[in-house]
């Protein structure tokens, strides 16, 4: 007797890079970042209740690269976009992605208010030091000495200040419930592990989530392989500790599933 089986319809992902490659340049980092945010929302089963908000610049190009609801916000505007998205309905879950220049230059004051608001958001900032998209000019994370299109012989502290330490100062500046990590995409199952806890700071209804990730430029940088990968973890990482900077006291029971330990 034939048995009768009711196939279930396949859940979609949020993300699918077999059919829908990334627009960045080749060794570009935001690929990866943004990899891992998609792998959390799929982990999480979230993807219906997901909006994603990306800034002017590099970030830019992820506007259609997620199955989820998206808006494409004025520079350095993504973060009160998405706060206001999250205050009209709090049910949803929102993301707020940009550069090291949406966030720390032109969007600089937004991320200091919402961090001192403890606006229940996910913010996630992607520092590759430089000013990608534009051709490669000194941003707000541009190291010390590191040449770029605007400090042709290397960026001078006593002239250009010191390179911005974002998570440092959100941690400082929010309240009880945020949750602030900084990580790597040498390091990308511990980066997922930290977007995926931001995700759940934002679920939980704690408070404000930042999350920034360690990023490679090899175009602007004018690197091999050899020479990106040793950029980012000698020189970025020494000078940018990676880690869990803020923790909610109700949340720090471990690690997520697909972080290292």
């Amino acid at each position: 007797m034939a048995v009768e089986i009711e196939l279930q319809p396949k859940m979609p992902k949020c993300w699918n890079l077999a059919s829908k490659p990334h627009k960045f340049c080749p060794g570009c980092g935001h690929g990866l970042v943004l990899k891992a945010l998609g792998q959390a929302i799929d982990e999480l089963g979230i993807q219906d209740r997901v909006v994603f908000g990306c800034d002017i610049g590099c970030s830019l190009l992820s506007w259609d690269f997620f199955d989820v609801d998206s808006v494409q916000t004025h520079h350095g505007r993504t973060t009160p976009v998405l706060v206001g998205v999250k205050r009209a309905n709090p049910d949803l879950i929102v993301v707020a992605y940009m550069g090291d220049g949406g966030g720390y230059a032109i969007g600089s004051q937004h991320l200091v208010n919402a961090a001192n608001r403890n606006d229940r958001i996910t913010a996630i900032l992607c520092n590759n030091t430089i000013y990608a998209m534009t051709g490669g000019q000194m941003a707000p994370t541009s190291m010390p000495g590191q040449k770029t299109e605007t400090t042709p012989y290397g960026r001078d502290v006593n002239e250009q200040g010191y390179p911005m330490l974002g998570p440092e100062m959100v941690a400082a500046i929010t309240h009880e419930g945020a949750y602030v990590a900084r990580g790597t995409v040498s390091k990308l199952r511990t980066l997922k592990g930290y977007i995926k806890k931001a995700l759940e700071n934002q679920i939980a209804g704690r408070g404000f989530s930042f999350v920034e990730a360690l990023s490679t430029c090899p175009t602007n940088w004018r690197t091999n392989a050899q020479q990106t990968w040793a950029f980012l973890e000698e020189n970025m990482q020494g000078y940018f500790p990676v880690g869990e900077l803020k923790v909610p006291a109700d949340a720090a029971g471990g690690a997520s599933e697909g972080e290292e330990e």
